[in-house]
Order: C-alpha cells, then sequence, then structure tokens
C-alpha cells in the first residue's frame, strides 16, 4: 500500500512520466459524447488532459480538475499552445474535500481509481447532482489490468457498471442509465506495447423537468 498522501502518489506519477505532446481522448468517451449537444463540462480526474482537449475542440467549455500540480500546469501549458484557454481551465483540487461549483451539461470521469482511500461512491453522488437537467455523467472505469498498470494485484475486484449505478442510488425519477455495459478494446502502453482490455461504461441522464 502506498504509505503518502493521493496528490503525493499522483504527483509522483506524473512528474515521473514525460509530457504528452499531443495527448489523445478516452475511446468511450468520444463515442459516448460525439453527438451531444456542446455545453459546460467538467473532467473528473484528468490527467495528461486528452479528454479536455477534445472536448474544448469540439465547442465544449471544460473546468479539468486532478489532484497533481504537474498534471494541472501542463494540461494548462498545453491549453495555451493550442489556443484554447478561453474554453479550457485546469485547476488543482481533492475531490473529497470540495467539488467545482456551479451546473455542468457533461462530467466525464474516466478512471478514477486509487490505491488509497477516496470515497468514490460520495463523488459519483455528487457529479450527479451538479448536472444540469439533460445532462449526462459519464463514468468509466477499469474492468481488468494490462501489464503497464500501477494497479497489478491479481486479486483486484471490478465492480460491474451495474454496481456502481446502484451504489449510487440515485433517484429514478430525476437521473436514467443509459448505457450500462462491459466492452472490450486494444489498448497501447506507454513503451508500445498492446494488449485487450475491458472498459466499464456508465452513462447517467439528469431527466428534464
Amino acid at each position: 500500500m502506498y504509505d503518502h498522501t493521493p496528490t503525493d502518489f499522483w504527483e509522483d506519477f506524473y512528474a515521473s512520466r514525460p509530457t504528452p505532446i499531443q495527448p489523445a481522448p478516452n475511446a468511450r468517451l468520444t463515442e459516448s459524447v460525439a453527438d451531444l449537444t456542446a455545453g459546460d463540462a467538467l473532467d473528473l480526474g484528468s490527467g495528461n488532459g486528452g479528454d479536455a482537449i477534445w472536448l474544448a475542440r469540439r465547442g465544449w467549455s471544460v473546468t479539468a480538475i486532478d489532484t497533481s500540480p504537474t498534471a494541472v500546469e501542463r494540461l494548462n501549458s498545453v491549453a495555451s499552445a493550442l489556443r484554447l484557454r478561453g474554453s479550457l481551465v485546469a485547476v488543482r483540487g481533492d475531490l473529497e474535500e470540495s467539488f467545482p461549483e456551479g451546473g455542468f451539461d457533461l462530467i466525464s470521469a474516466h478512471y478514477l481509481h486509487t490505491p488509497l482511500g477516496l470515497d468514490r461512491v460520495r463523488v459519483l453522488r455528487t457529479a450527479a447532482g451538479a448536472l444540469h437537467p439533460g445532462g449526462h455523467l459519464l463514468v468509466v472505469d477499469h474492468g481488468s489490468t494490462v501489464p503497464w498498470s500501477w494497479n497489478r494485484d491479481p486479486d483486484a475486484r471490478f465492480p460491474h457498471p451495474e454496481e456502481v449505478y446502484e451504489e449510487l442510488e440515485l433517484d429514478p425519477a430525476l437521473w436514467t442509465p443509459e448505457r450500462v455495459e462491459a466492452v472490450q478494446r486494444t489498448a497501447t502502453g506507454p513503451g508500445g506495447q498492446t494488449a485487450v482490455v475491458t472498459d466499464h461504461v456508465l452513462l447517467i441522464r439528469r431527466t428534464v423537468h
């Protein structure tokens, strides 16, 4: 078990890796969001920023939050270089201590896993409550491990998206699951190696009233 804070862990994680020149978006984001009308988006655990950049380039106004100062600084620098600072801002924050203010049309949480304690259920419930009517919460979790993952635990269990949805205990009159499934893809690691991985996908829409 890692013996420092979540910020320490993720700061070490990103600071020890080179800055991606053109960070790519996650495949589950692009396929799930491509047909949505652009609005205000929040990227939880934005990391290298590929998702936030992809959204900003398509007209979304994006707030990207991460606990790693290095990841945040790099993303803001890339956004400036790409002339996206008018539509993309990265901020540092701890989601267990506070949640970005305001309402959003899209909140994306890709691979919001950590080897340290994180009350994911509380964070995701707060995210669901921050959606505008008609807005979407996209939660994409690992359903398997890869050789280059920080999580090498052979006994690791990956809850199915149905379990994740049930844990949130959302009022069905206010939120509707639109996609709840496990899907596979071929992933490419930092050294160019490939592996077939499973993604757990949960897409929830806040009902329009």
